[in-house]
């Protein structure tokens, strides 16, 4: 770095210790969605092993030719340069992150900037970008510059790769359908969630280790689709099925499993036609603008795009520590491929005027809306569970706004029950094509927690004397189970009644037995010795 680069960072550094209380994100005041709050020091990096980080080489292509057209119709001009990521980076990110403080420090009603962040970095990095420079999109309001890199593909692929690092307003475009701002990040509770398996060949080999923040939601869905996987989709499948031979599970039939459970989904979100897979890249792939708030994760995305379904398989399956490994960010990254393989556009369609993103702010942490769930479970993310779209109102008139519902049987089920809401009278009214769906598995949301349960008879959902008497298993994903829970649901024999004599709600209606009622009601239910759980 050049000796005036040098007093350059010495004099942020001075303004910014000198200042440290008047940290602030800033932006024009009339373009700002939302007021964050203050903010004393900048976001930890996120720190990702290199083994589950992939070369440059791998390539990359657009993945949302909506965003890519709006680029084109706001002229934003299509720049590829090769980014010296040994020379440039290190000493790009120290400028950037104290000038983002420094402006926020200076910031004041009429007062003028010392020296204009637009014109660069110190003046040995400024001359090597200047000629380059991305230019941010006109009329977008995100604020975002865009990079595209060329790198040289081994000669064995090809001789030429471009990897696309993406449009304008991609990383806002995730932020904001995510969070509704571009201010939030995830926290370390996400940041820390990936798709870990039990032992292998152990009693519950088949089972993700799920976490208790928000991101449970989603590893119990791909839960869900990884039994439904080893059930009734695997080569060895037969008719003839066992929860002995269910969970012989070794290594490579789990990242099978979860290979396929994850493209399942990403699949369906594209419409069945194509899949996006998001994964992390060394380099940076977006310079954001100031009301952005950097997470050193999101930025590095690289995105492919596949026509056909099982390319997709493979490619994750060639991929599968990015997404099983520790450190990984493996629930990240799928809910980003899950987004960019909807689109943000479809996604906008998909949403009503009650819900404009995915996630939702409960007691600090952010839990998936039901929008996200359903994406998860039938590829849209409509916002209510019941069954097609509902035009009218309680009282009979039409509805301003149709409220838009499940559109499709799914092929894994949802159950939802809240001894909150049930108390309350409102508990939601899940509709068939989500009680009912083409696989005996079902998603279930009791009290706010998720589990899965699942049936080892398909017929079960196709002939109705299966329903007399059968079984159900049971899983809730956390480290105290040690054990497939087997219950005995009989919906002929008596009609169940609740236990009038017990004071401990839990045990006169216990929850997992009331959720299992939304589909068979009043179903006698023998928990065959197991304490009553969820």
């Amino acid at each position: 770095m050049t000796d005036s680069g040098l007093d350059y960072i010495e004099l942020l550094q001075h303004e910014v210790n000198k200042n440290p209380d008047r940290l602030l994100d800033v932006g024009k005041a009339e373009d700002q969605e939302e007021v964050p709050p203050p903010c004393r020091t900048l976001p930890a990096l996120c720190s990702i092993p290199r083994s589950l980080v992939i070369s440059a080489s791998l390539g990359g292509t657009p993945v949302t030719p909506q965003l890519t057209e709006t680029l084109r119709k706001s002229g934003a001009p299509h720049q590829l340069r090769k980014w010296d990521r040994a020379s440039d980076e290190e000493q790009y990110m120290t400028y950037y992150t104290m000038s983002v403080q420094l402006q926020t420090v200076l910031a004041a009603p009429g007062r003028q900037m010392v020296n204009s962040l637009s014109d660069g970095p110190p003046r040995r990095w400024g001359q090597a970008h200047s000629a380059e420079r991305a230019c941010p999109a006109a009329g977008l309001d995100d604020g975002v510059y865009s990079r595209a890199e060329v790198h040289k593909q081994d000669p064995g692929v090809g001789s030429w790769g471009v990897q696309v690092l993406q449009d304008v307003v991609k990383s806002h475009s995730l932020r904001r359908i995510l969070f509704g701002g571009t201010f939030h990040v995830f926290n370390y509770e996400w940041r820390k969630s990936f798709f870990q398996f039990r032992e292998p060949d152990s009693d519950l080999s088949y089972a993700l280790e799920a976490d208790r923040g928000g991101a449970r939601a989603i590893q119990m869905v791909i839960q869900a689709r990884i039994i439904k996987y080893l059930l009734f989709s695997r080569p060895s499948s037969t008719d003839r099925r066992t929860l002995h031979s269910f969970v012989q599970v070794d290594q490579r039939d789990q990242e099978k499993a979860l290979a396929a459970a994850l493209s399942d989904s990403l699949w369906l979100a594209g419409q069945e036609e194509q899949a996006t897979v998001t994964l992390v890249t060394e380099d940076y792939c977006i310079t954001p603008h100031l009301d952005y708030k950097l997470d050193n994760f999101t930025e590095k995305l690289q995105l492919f795009t596949f026509d056909k379904k099982d390319d997709v398989w493979k490619f994750i399956l060639d991929h599968i520590q990015c997404f099983k490994g520790e450190g990984s960010h493996g629930v990240i990254l799928f809910l980003y491929s899950l987004i960019c393989s909807r689109t943000v556009d479809r996604l906008m369609d998909d949403l009503d005027s009650n819900t404009s993103h995915l996630l939702h702010l409960s007691l600090g942490n952010f839990v998936c809306q039901q929008a996200l769930l359903n994406l998860l479970l039938t590829g849209r993310a409509s916002p209510h569970v019941f069954n097609g779209t509902l035009q009218f109102g309680e009282d009979g008139q039409p509805l301003e706004h149709p409220l838009q519902g499940v559109l499709c049987r799914s092929d894994v089920g949802y159950l939802h029950w809240s001894r909150e809401q049930m108390d309350r009278g409102g508990l939601p009214q899940v509709g068939s094509m989500l009680k009912t769906p083409r696989f005996p598995v079902w998603v279930c949301c009791i009290n706010s927690s998720y589990s899965v349960l699942f049936s080892l008879n398909r017929s079960l959902l196709s002939d109705w004397r299966m329903e007399h008497q059968f079984k159900l298993f049971y899983f809730n994903g956390q480290n105290c189970q040690r054990a497939t829970a087997q219950l005995t649901v009989d919906t002929h024999s008596h009609h169940w009644e609740a236990l009038s004599t017990e004071v401990d709600p839990e045990k006169r209606l216990p929850s997992l037995e009331m959720t299992i009622r939304t589909k068979w009601d009043g179903a006698a239910i023998d928990w065959n010795g197991t304490d009553p759980f969820y």
